[in-house]
């Protein structure tokens, strides 16, 4: 059901609407409701009734990094074709958006209905699993959008479902990553830099300052960009915390692709910033700002204009190793998991996770990790018995939060 249904980030509710209705004959012990977030947007949220607020609410989301529409998603995946449906061939699973986030989501969803079951007849605690829409990161910066077109700010869902449902005691998220039991995440936010000269006409190279205009000199700024992302993660290595920090460079552009006879002023470049404890987006966004310009006052664009500015998303946050729900997890891996978790070092996945730590919720994550197809990169792989042991995690870790 998760993968019949296209479900891009801020326009889930068709996706939403019908694995809630899939889930209320499939699994009619639990409560399935949805709700608008945005526009398009929505929320699954599965509930075993029981006393009081949530003991715990397993979370993941509902939309996928690609929109699922291959024409919209090949500026990044180099291919309009349809990457085919989801396959299943003996153990393996496999197909578009598994890995974030339906691989995780499944599981949850199994593993919340084993807890059901292991609890049918016994006192308990509520149960919840939140299935959220917008959980994936999309930038909202001027020039980001269509004209015209209003997107759900990135975790939406889960800002919304705080705003509007009991307070959980604790969170899970399930959602793929490293071997181990992660207690803490890394922040996020976007960066928008410009670097802005004078335009003129392709037929007369001189007309533009600089000469041939800011586009030929687009490595030039890459360079001077790339030696700033160097001393950034460096200095975020080897914390105690796990986490580290990372800049990626996802987007640049300038001019009007239908009128490339004139020579554009501006060249835009847009980032992702991985940021752990104590950033601050701003302040970094004023530091690249002022490396950038020092390294081109020695180049042929000395006399451009550069600016950052910054999009934050969430802080990092981090969650004590005492905390219920990481003691609860680490135990049920062991339970789960033929392997040791790792050592997590310079970690930078972030996830809805650090929404609910701002909001002062112990949270854990744990998934399951997908591999991409070889013949397919928009495609993930997945093991269904790792699914499974997963699962049996979820369950094992709800159905202990649950006891009186």
């Amino acid at each position: 059901m998760l993968a019949a249904t296209p479900a891009p980030h801020g326009a889930e509710r068709p996706a939403a609407e019908a694995l809630a209705a899939w889930g209320r004959d499939a699994l009619p012990g639990l409560d399935w409701s949805v709700t608008a977030v945005g526009e398009a947007g929505a929320n699954v949220v599965v509930t075993l009734p029981g006393d009081g607020p949530p003991a715990l609410l397993l979370a993941s989301h509902l939309d996928t990094s690609l929109s699922g529409r291959p024409a919209e998603d090949a500026p990044v995946t180099g291919r309009a074709d349809d990457p085919r449906p989801l396959r299943i061939d003996g153990d393996e699973v496999s197909g578009p958006g598994l890995g974030v986030a339906r691989g995780p989501a499944a599981a949850a969803l199994a593993g919340l209905a084993e807890a059901a079951e292991r609890l049918t007849g016994r006192p308990h605690r509520t149960l919840q699993l939140l299935l959220a829409g917008s959980g994936t990161h999309r930038s909202a910066l001027p020039a980001a959008l269509p004209p015209g077109s209003v997107r759900p700010s990135s975790s939406a869902g889960a800002l919304a479902h705080l705003a509007t449902h009991p307070r959980p005691d604790a969170v899970l998220v399930a959602k793929g990553g490293p071997a181990a039991v992660l207690r803490a995440e890394p922040g996020a936010g976007y960066l928008r830099l410009t670097v802005t000269g004078r335009m003129g006409a392709a037929l007369a190279p001189r007309s533009a300052d600089p000469v041939g205009g800011v586009l030929v000199h687009a490595g030039t700024v890459l360079e001077a960009v790339g030696r700033w992302r160097v001393a950034f993660r460096d200095a975020r290595r080897d914390r105690a915390d796990g986490l580290g920090g990372e800049l990626g460079l996802g987007a640049l552009s300038g001019g009007r692709p239908d009128k490339p006879d004139l020579l554009p002023a501006v060249l835009d470049l847009r980032l992702y910033a991985v940021t752990v404890p104590g950033d601050d987006l701003a302040e970094l966004a004023g530091d690249l700002a002022a490396a950038v310009r020092a390294e081109l006052a020695r180049t042929p664009l000395a006399g451009c204009a550069v600016a950052v500015e910054a999009e934050p998303l969430h802080p990092a946050g981090v969650t004590a190793a005492d905390a219920p729900v990481v003691r609860a997890t680490e135990a049920a891996w062991g339970r789960h998991r033929s392997e040791p978790p790792v050592v997590v070092r310079d970690w930078t996945g972030s996830t809805d996770g650090v929404v609910f730590r701002a909001a002062g919720i112990d949270t854990a994550r744990t998934g399951p990790a997908a591999s991409p197809d070889p013949a397919d990169p928009r495609r993930d792989r997945l093991s269904l018995a790792t699914l499974r042991s997963f699962a049996g995690l979820y369950a094992d870790v709800a159905a202990s939060l649950a006891a009186p």
